[in-house]
């Protein structure tokens, strides 16, 4: 666990890649090919008495940030870049819990990607470690978004069918605001070929700085 307030930028560094889910973040974190933490896998599980409900439903909010163990995250990115290996949840959607931990190991390598729908939420704290290169927010069209978020949903059988068409008009209608609060906290919002362009600058080196991400 990482206890330290502030500090120095360490060797490795991370990319928070975030945006509204189904805008592409899980592809193109693959083809950056470099090591990713998923941090969907930090969602907490069905039964914690913490989660937050939909506005006037008995439903569970998995889109809230308050449905997201950040403390955990960041400390496993945390652990990455100062070890290059950590103990991550391995986290089951269709049944809202964790199956099981996992070894993830990214041999020092100087830079990789935690990409998740709440990156944005620890930006700052991530900052303020030293562990952050950048953070991005992928962004389109709202409509292309949800063909593509509900074709992933109905493939992997993630929840019921009603469920993923309600989830998804309400995504849809809330997708604007969502990339507008990401980059308010403080990811920088482009469509994927920036997002490549940014990734390769900080492969290069070229971190954003401490005052860029307070902007």
């Amino acid at each position: 666990m990482c206890s330290v307030s502030c500090s120095s930028p360490s060797p490795t560094r991370v990319v928070l890649l975030t945006g509204p889910s189904g805008s592409g973040k899980s592809s193109l974190a693959a083809r950056s090919g470099l090591p990713v933490l998923r941090l969907d896998d930090f969602y907490k599980e069905g039964d914690d008495p913490s989660l937050p409900l939909v506005e006037g439903s008995s439903a569970i909010d998995w889109d809230s940030p308050l449905s997201w163990d950040a403390e955990a995250a960041v400390a496993a990115i945390a652990a990455l870049c100062a070890a290059g290996r950590t103990e991550v949840p391995v986290y089951d959607i269709a049944t809202s819990s964790r199956t099981g931990t996992e070894a993830l190991d990214i041999s020092r390598t100087p830079l990789f990607i935690a990409e998740g729908i709440f990156a944005a939420d620890i930006v700052a704290r991530c900052q303020e470690l030293g562990l952050l290169a950048d953070a991005i927010c992928l962004r389109g069209r709202p409509s292309t978004t949800f063909r593509r978020r509900l074709a992933r949903d109905l493939r992997e059988g993630r929840k019921s069918v009603p469920v993923l068409l309600r989830r998804g008009l309400r995504l849809m209608r809330a997708e604007r605001g969502i990339v507008a609060r990401h980059t308010a906290l403080g990811a920088h919002a482009c469509a994927r070929d920036e997002a490549l362009g940014r990734l390769a600058a900080a492969a290069a080196g070229r971190h954003r700085s401490a005052s860029a991400a307070a902007a």
